[in-house]
């Protein structure tokens, strides 16, 4: 009997733990969920109680932390990327495998060699985006090198979004996964990519303005914009000579003309906490961000402040929030404004009882062979369940458990910190959910 620790039950995590328990019998595991609420971690393990349990856990507890770690054979790292470090540590020192879906910080890579000498494996990167994303990429860009073709450009773009049928409000989105990264998006850094041999970058302020018109065939036309630094992917796709490589995210088209109104008057915030209090008004909250008018209503200085068409499509989304109100109160108060933001989205962008969610990824590959220029469009498209096994949960968490299975059984012996890049991950996991359904369309266009 082999033991697997999730931290973590939130909304990611749900397909992930079903998956487990249906394999549970016959790989002969024994799963325990913990999480800091022991009901919401107990819900995700009814369907199998007699190879699951629920736990309470404060992941900040750090002795209670690593006396659980040191019960099980492979740690799965759910919980906020802030927190994996602590984790990785605690698996390092009681020598257990364990598996992420986020992005590698950069102070694990300082510690591979380390992992190496214990003889084990840190799988990063598992989840959509990144995870999916890598797998598929790879597996193309292999075979196009397989078949003498040399690559030219690469844009990959993926979004969690909301399924059409569900697609009932004007920014024609809803949330399907953690709230805070939504509103906190594209912080942290500008964005950084090569575009025919140049390398641009795209300060926080000016992301949402600088979009790109995707169209993926069966699911629409949608905005995209850059995400992080796509540079320190060519090492890593082996692709340290191409001109052109950009990642990015998916946006339903318009969606990022009006969320940049918010960037641009200070909404997403997060380093100071504002001293209004709980019953101020929505309007209020915006008028905190405008110059003072006595002129003008807090919703025809904003327009004239940002340049805005009181009747355009941008204060139509603002309308929709309710952001003029000056009846309806904010209800929280001391936070920050991102905070404050995202109070209001939750309740505004939340999934309907039968609401669906929608993941869409897009993959543009150019490469020349033989004399001849050739492009390659994939794309995958995913619509949820219901809330709780949505597509994002379904995309994130079925490659982890697939993962999982391929570690537990001997299918990957390399050690150190991994990404899902050899075919002897991405492989096997690609196989595995096109049985879910989940699968790349691929099609040939004009270069």
């Amino acid at each position: 009997m082999r033991s697997i620790l999730i931290l973590g039950a939130g909304r990611s995590a749900s397909s992930l733990i079903r998956y487990l328990i249906q394999h549970a019998a016959i790989q002969q595991w024994r799963i325990t969920v913990a999480d800091k609420d022991p009901s919401h971690a107990s819900m995700l393990v009814a369907e199998g109680p007699a190879v699951a349990t629920g736990f309470a856990l404060d992941a900040t507890d750090a002795a209670a932390r690593a006396a659980l770690i040191a019960k099980h054979d492979l740690v799965i790292s759910m919980l906020p990327a802030f927190m994996h470090m602590d984790v990785l540590k605690d698996c390092l020192t009681l020598k257990k495998h364990v598996i992420t879906p986020s992005y590698v910080p950069d102070a694990l890579w300082s510690m591979d060699a380390e992992f190496k000498a214990a003889g084990l494996t840190v799988l990063n990167e598992m989840g959509l985006d990144p995870g999916i994303d890598h797998m598929s990429a790879m597996r193309i860009l292999d075979r196009i090198r397989a078949e003498g073709g040399r690559m030219e450009a690469f844009e990959s773009y993926c979004g969690g979004l909301v399924a059409p049928e569900s697609d009932d409000n004007p920014w024609g989105y809803k949330f399907s996964w953690n709230p805070r990264n939504v509103v906190l998006a594209g912080q942290g850094g500008a964005a950084k990519y090569i575009r025919d041999g140049e390398t641009k970058y795209i300060p926080y302020h000016k992301l949402f303005k600088q979009t790109v018109r995707i169209a993926v065939e069966g699911f629409g036309e949608f905005d995209g914009y850059a995400n992080r630094d796509s540079l320190k992917y060519r090492s890593h796709y082996g692709l340290d000579a191409i001109p052109t490589l950009l990642r990015g995210t998916l946006r339903k088209a318009g969606y990022c003309e009006a969320w940049d109104a918010f960037v641009q008057l200070g909404c997403t915030e997060d380093g100071f906490n504002m001293e209004l209090p709980a019953n101020a008004s929505w309007s209020a909250y915006m008028d905190a961000f405008l110059p003072h008018s006595q002129e003008r209503d807090t919703r025809a200085n904003l327009a004239d402040y940002l340049g805005l068409d009181g009747n355009g499509v941008v204060m139509q989304k603002l309308d929709w929030l309710g952001l003029f109100d000056t009846n309806n109160a904010i209800g929280v108060s001391g936070r920050s404004p991102a905070a404050t933001l995202q109070h209001l989205l939750e309740q505004k962008w939340k999934l309907g009882p039968s609401d669906k969610d929608m993941v869409v990824m897009w993959h543009r590959f150019r490469y020349a062979i033989e004399g001849r220029h050739r492009t390659i469009h994939a794309s995958l498209g995913v619509i949820g369940e219901d809330q709780v096994y949505t597509a994002m949960a379904r995309t994130v968490g079925l490659p982890i458990g697939i993962g999982a299975k391929l570690l537990l059984n001997g299918g990957i012996t390399d050690r150190g910190v991994l990404l899902p890049l050899k075919p002897v991950v991405y492989d096997p996991v690609l196989d595995e959910l096109e049985s879910f359904g989940i699968r790349f369309a691929e099609e040939e266009v004009d270069a």
